[in-house]
């Protein structure tokens, strides 16, 4: 029998789950065993999963999970360097020359377990098959945007935290800027007709700020783009990979420039194909930006689990793109499963 194992994320500031109670009952009626690990932060109760007859098991047993089951969670796991023998679906980050990704590929290397990359879980088209890419850029438009509020008064962008609902976030965001005085902001979305760009711009225009949409089009020329300078805020949500242009270079910081928030919903600070190589390092909850450059000012908004802000909103999206492709974890040689397979088995090789 398939045994899908639900980990508790073990990353702070972590609340989604990508499987719901719903999805849970469906999984177990085709005759998948579902445990699900107890946790402290996901914001989906645990009492809707054992109602809907999963086994419920310890938070973060997976370790001593039985050999043949399927270890499922979002975020990556803490990097302790043990050897991982299960099979994971998660997002690895291992596949665009990260370099924690190698370190990743190791430990399944040492194992002999293999990674189901939730990035590339995809169709016969070769499209994702889920992703969480539209509450990514609405919630990294957000924290934007609160970061050039907090500007206009002089500061940095405070900590953030989760909401119950959009509609918190935007009365959040509403009041911050009443209280700056300043007039709207001008916006640039770079990938504004994908999932993250949609999700940025329908932020944007549901608080007035006016929105300029770029993609693949605009940015064909390869550069440079000095247009991106003469908007208050850029927001990259553009998937980077070989050949994807620099949108800020260096040589903006010093640069003549309208520009002072840049938010990389994208976040790929340790890529190879970084298009915003301005900074180096993800930020944080606790410190959502980092200040690249004084007078002007120029922050960098970049961190790497935005839709957690709205997690039950981005939880249950997410995992009701998702259960089509997990009823289908009983034949996990086939399909979405045996391509994510062959995508790791590739990169395993390159090691």
């Amino acid at each position: 029998m398939t045994h899908l194992w639900v980990r508790a994320e073990q990353r702070p500031n972590e609340e989604r789950v990508g499987l719901t109670p719903e999805g849970a009952a469906q999984l177990i009626a085709k005759g998948i065993h579902v445990t699900v690990e107890e946790s402290q932060n996901r914001a989906i109760p645990i009492d809707g999963y054992r109602a809907a007859g999963c086994e419920i098991a310890p938070e973060n047993a997976w370790p001593s999970a039985p050999q043949d089951a399927i270890i499922f969670g979002l975020k990556e796991l803490p990097e302790d360097g043990t050897p991982l023998p299960h099979r994971h679906i998660m997002f690895g980050h291992a596949f665009k020359g990260q370099h924690a990704g190698r370190r990743l590929l190791q430990r399944f290397q040492a194992g002999g377990g293999t990674l189901y990359d939730l990035e590339y879980l995809v169709d016969v088209t070769g499209r994702r098959v889920a992703a969480f890419g539209y509450w990514a850029g609405y919630a990294g438009a957000a924290v934007s945007l609160m970061a050039w509020a907090a500007q206009q008064g002089g500061g940095l962008c405070p900590t953030v935290d989760t909401y119950p609902g959009r509609d918190a976030l935007l009365a959040d965001l509403g009041a911050r800027f009443e209280a700056s005085g300043a007039t709207r902001p001008r916006a640039i979305v770079i990938g504004a007709l994908g999932r993250v760009g949609t999700g940025a711009a329908d932020l944007c225009e549901a608080m007035d700020v006016p929105v300029t949409r770029w993609d693949m089009a605009e940015t064909a020329s390869g550069g440079p783009f000095p247009e991106i300078l003469t908007h208050d805020i850029f927001l990259n949500c553009i998937f980077a990979r070989p050949g994807t242009p620099v949108f800020v270079p260096k040589s903006a910081l010093a640069a003549p420039r309208h520009l002072t928030v840049i938010g990389d919903v994208a976040c790929d600070p340790d890529s190879d194909y970084n298009p915003v190589p301005v900074y180096d390092a993800a930020t944080t909850w606790a410190a959502p930006v980092l200040r690249v450059h004084d007078v002007p000012p120029l922050d960098v908004m970049a961190i790497d689990n935005l839709p957690s802000l709205l997690p039950v909103e981005s939880s249950q999206d997410y995992a009701g793109q998702l259960l089509t492709s997990l009823l289908t974890l009983d034949t996990p040689d086939q399909g979405v499963w045996g391509r994510a397979a062959e995508t790791f088995h590739t990169h395993m090789k390159a090691l």
